[in-house]
């Protein structure tokens, strides 16, 4: 049931999304090898920074069919459900609508082919207004309901507008598509009347897009509760760092007491010799008693996890799942046999030093009951990549060509590689491994690919499939090719 999916998020983000059943477990590692000659590494990158301002994860409810296409409304009658209930499901079906229209306007975004790009997007706007007729055809006529109908109504359609209009302002140009623009502005003016008609926003708050898109965003996290689960983050060691603190502050002050006692058998009564040599032992001590704490203190907690979440269910508080974290550096040869073997299959020009930045994260879901309906969560974890990118070199070079005697030059950027292994292992089941090449510049990500891994090696199931498919691809390319030869 994993479904594990890597793809590219934003300019400089990827996410990876998995699915968990009722009483699975599973660990997954993600091995980062970032090339040297980027910069990164233990003493440019602090890990437990770069997890609390560049890694956010979110776990929630989840049920087939996230794609516009396939959500489905779960509202049943209203006389067989509380108030709570009502809101519940409500918000279930507008968090799923939100999130799958965030998944597929993305992948739209990135379609540069204007006839593809115009014909996907006549698909969207219809499924995204048969689903809000969809949902209005269910308004509550208590008032205490309509209110959060209301609020959800309000967002959705605000929300639903935006996409749109974005999408249209970064569409290639292509005049023969005039009626799909059409199409798409006349339902973006027909949810901004809904909204004005049903008086959802005051006239103030439209005009002021500062105050209209915090209103939105309120409401967001208002359709969120119940839906995205509640966590729950202890860091791990705590009382052990305490210990290896104590330790190396001991072995200091061994050293240091050595020294005293040497110093005092060597000078005769306290003189300016002595206290000057006092002070140069404890001026010594400082220097080098941070140092020694941190290098005990990495090598203790070296494999060791750095956190632990609990994920409970915002309504009951019912505990859903456990998980453990790990994020650090790894040297090379600390990795296991299997990575190491994967990314020694590189191409030779690809074969540089690197750092290995390891995330994990080991998850254990309770066998209770979710809510109604649902027996199924879904993690999403974002990595951010511009804490990478930092030190990298802006491209300065240029590439001459001569055509009729006549020179040009154009310049050319400065791209890294990035691999990056995935292990899966679920309960007693055998590891699988998958390897992915993130090419990227300075500024953005330019291309996310699945590569191959040694044939001794099973590979993650939810990507066979896809290897198959960009396998076909390639031989297809191959055989359109001329033959060149000869």
């Amino acid at each position: 049931m994993s479904k594990l999916r890597i793809k590219q998020e934003e300019q400089l983000s990827i996410k990876f999304s998995h699915l968990l059943g009722v009483g699975e477990r599973r660990k997954l590692d993600l091995y980062f090898s970032l090339p040297k000659e980027m910069g990164i590494g233990p003493q440019s990158l602090n890990e437990e920074e770069y997890y609390f301002s560049a890694i956010l994860g979110r776990r929630s409810y989840y049920c087939e069919g996230l794609h516009l296409p396939l959500v489905q409304s779960r509202f049943v009658s209203q006389k067989k459900r509380t108030l709570e209930e009502y809101r519940l499901y409500m918000n279930l079906f507008a968090y799923q609508f939100v999130v799958a229209m965030e998944n597929d306007a993305k992948e739209l975004s990135r379609q540069s082919d204007a006839e593809t790009f115009f014909h996907d997007l006549n698909e969207l706007t219809v499924h995204c207004a048969t689903l809000m007729r969809r949902f209005r055809r269910n308004v509550p006529a208590d008032a205490n309901w309509k209110h959060y109908f209301d609020s959800a109504d309000n967002y959705l359609s605000w929300f639903c507008e935006q996409q749109l209009l974005k999408l249209l302002a970064n569409a290639p140009p292509c005049r023969e598509q005039q009626h799909v623009r059409d199409k798409v502005l006349s339902l973006c003016h027909l949810e901004r009347h809904h909204r004005i008609s049903h008086k959802y926003n005051a006239s103030q708050t439209m005009k002021e897009p500062n105050r209209i898109a915090n209103k939105m965003l309120l409401l967001r996290r208002l359709i969120q509760q119940g839906v995205v689960l509640k966590e729950e983050l202890k860091p791990l060691g705590v009382g052990l760092k305490k210990l290896t603190t104590g330790v190396a502050t001991a072995l200091v002050m061994l050293v240091v007491s050595s020294l005293i006692i040497k110093a005092q058998g060597v000078f005769d009564g306290v003189t300016m010799m002595m206290v000057l040599v006092l002070a140069l032992i404890y001026g010594a001590r400082e220097i080098f008693k941070d140092d020694v704490r941190n290098v005990m203190w990495r090598y203790v907690q070296r494999g060791r996890p750095r956190w632990s979440r609990m994920l409970r269910d915002t309504t009951n508080q019912n505990l859903i799942a456990k998980q453990l974290v790990w994020l650090e550096f790894m040297r090379q040869k600390d990795l296991p046999v299997a990575v190491q073997d994967i990314l020694r299959q590189r191409h030779s020009q690809n074969k540089v030093e690197a750092e290995v930045l390891h995330y994990g994260i080991d998850t254990k879901v309770e066998d209770t009951e979710f809510l109604s309906g649902y027996n199924t969560i879904q993690e999403q974890v974002v990595f951010s990549l511009v804490p990478f990118v930092r030190y990298l070199e802006r491209g300065k070079d240029k590439i001459y060509s001569e055509n009729q005697g006549e020179i040009t030059a154009e310049t050319v950027e400065r791209r890294y590689q990035v691999n990056l292994v995935v292990a899966c292992r679920q309960e007693k089941q055998p590891t699988q491994y998958a390897r992915f090449k993130i090419t990227l510049n300075r500024s953005k990500i330019v291309d996310v690919s699945l590569s191959d891994i040694p044939d001794n090696l099973p590979m993650i199931d939810d990507l066979v499939d896809e290897k198959s498919q960009l396998a076909a691809t390639t031989r297809l390319d191959n055989s359109t090719t001329p033959n060149l030869e000869g």
